[in-house]
């Protein structure tokens, strides 16, 4: 269980509340307007945004105050996040290892990660000779070897066509249901959510309200909601 127990989060004049609980496991697409505080919510989950009072939990135990890398989660932003001077199997090999010094198992490891995503084959290659779909698959690998019960997303696939967006969101689904993950994912488009087919959390007007089952929300979508699709 994921807990936001009474989170305020204040930078300057902005500030983002969120009391709400995740099941483990779960599906969750974060909507809502821009600038409403979406990747706020998720920086501070994830530890690079001090929450102002309240507390994070995971199973139970407090997380607000602990360091990014000891926390229960894997983060895939939208840039896919790789170091442009390391090889397709550097990056991934930095989900095991930040000092890349990899042992044998360890690099087989890597491999087996990258087939997982299709991309065997692909380890002597730099970001820079990747497509953007090969980019994002480089990621969800170094997530996979992150060993997290818990996958962050903050717009992972905004920069992709439509077809390759909703094959990578398969794949990000499919991984994630074979090892139990719990997911939460940033995305301005509603397509997406429905894809994802989970709960959705909105975020508007300073509030990260409580997830609810994503396809009855869309189909009659609150006044925030509404203005932002246009609708």
């Amino acid at each position: 269980m994921l807990t936001f127990d009474e989170v305020e989060i204040v930078q300057g004049d902005f500030s983002l509340s969120a009391d709400f609980s995740i099941e483990p496991g779960a599906m969750v697409s974060v909507i809502g307007p821009s600038g409403a505080g979406k990747s706020t919510l998720l920086s501070a989950l994830a530890g690079f945004v001090p929450a102002t009072s309240g507390r994070i939990l995971w199973e139970g135990v407090d997380i607000t105050k602990a360091a990014p890398a000891e926390r229960p989660l894997a983060m895939v932003f939208q840039d896919s996040n790789l170091f442009p001077h390391l090889t397709v199997a550097q990056n991934v090999g930095l989900g095991v290892k930040p000092s890349l010094k990899l042992s044998a198992q360890e690099h087989t490891r890597v491999a087996e990660a990258l087939a997982r995503v299709g991309l065997s084959g692909f380890e002597a290659r730099k970001p820079a000779a990747l497509s953007g779909g090969q980019q994002s698959r480089v990621a969800l690998a170094r997530v996979l070897l992150r060993d997290k019960p818990v996958m962050v997303l903050d717009e992972p696939f905004a920069a992709l066509g439509p077809a390759l967006r909703v094959e990578m969101l398969a794949l990000m689904v499919e991984i994630a249901e074979e090892r139990g993950l719990t997911v939460l994912m940033v995305t301005h488009d509603p397509k997406d959510a429905r894809q994802l087919d989970g709960s959705t959390i909105l975020v508007a007007d300073g509030i990260a309200h409580a997830p609810v089952p994503t396809g009855p929300f869309l189909d009659t979508p609150p006044e925030a909601l509404r203005a932002y699709l246009g609708g």
